[in-house]
């Protein structure tokens, strides 16, 4: 289990073709690795993977092709978001979040907000449409990783549209703040709503 609060970037410096997926080698910032051990969990873009190998401040991971196919960011290098596995004694900052993603969302804008004093910038995702029933005002999503709260949603034919509130912090100690219009983001739903769905037979 995670709780969508980050707790470092890292790098992807290489994805090499292993089988039918790849196996990622994922640069940390020094010390990030002391209390972590092989077969540990580490969410990495939001996606939960296990720590195979570690050489210094790099670890290596088996990604199935699978977990590409309902993925993005994980398939080249570049920045991505990495957090440990929670302990039961760890403070739950976020929300409770399996490391599962539920379907990839598309960036529709990106903006900081007019006249706002704190620097927040408004975040628009175009979510699945099958998404839909788990989003709600004031609940919580999870976007390449990071736990945030839905500010709006509006139903369109094809998509919801998610807006979602960004202060500062959170853009400099994320790869959120990367994100432009048009690129595509790893989302879970909230843990709740799916069991409440289910029980109610709404999916």
């Amino acid at each position: 289990m995670f709780t969508g609060i980050i707790t470092a970037v890292g790098h992807i410096t290489s994805a090499q073709a292993k089988g039918d997926g790849l196996q990622l080698a994922v640069e940390v910032p020094e010390g990030y690795l002391e209390d972590v051990a092989l077969g540990d969990s580490i969410a990495i873009q939001g996606a939960c993977m296990t720590a195979t190998q570690f050489k210094g401040n790099t670890f290596t991971l088996d990604i199935s092709r699978e977990s590409l196919n309902k993925t993005v960011g994980l398939d080249k290098v570049g920045p991505v978001n990495l957090e440990k596995a929670m302990r039961l004694n760890d403070r739950l900052g976020g929300h409770l979040v399996s490391g599962h993603v539920d379907g990839v969302g598309k960036v529709a804008y990106f903006s900081q907000v007019a006249n706002d004093a704190y620097g927040s910038w408004l975040l628009r995702i175009e979510a699945p449409k099958e998404l839909a029933p788990f989003l709600a005002y004031k609940g919580s999503i999870v976007v390449n990783g990071v736990s945030l709260t839905v500010n709006k949603t509006e139903d369109s034919s094809n998509a919801c549209i998610v807006d979602i509130n960004l202060i500062p912090h959170t853009l400099q100690s994320t790869t959120l703040g990367k994100l432009q219009q048009g690129d595509a983001v790893n989302l879970e739903i909230d843990l709740i709503a799916r069991y409440v769905a289910r029980m109610l037979n709404i999916n």
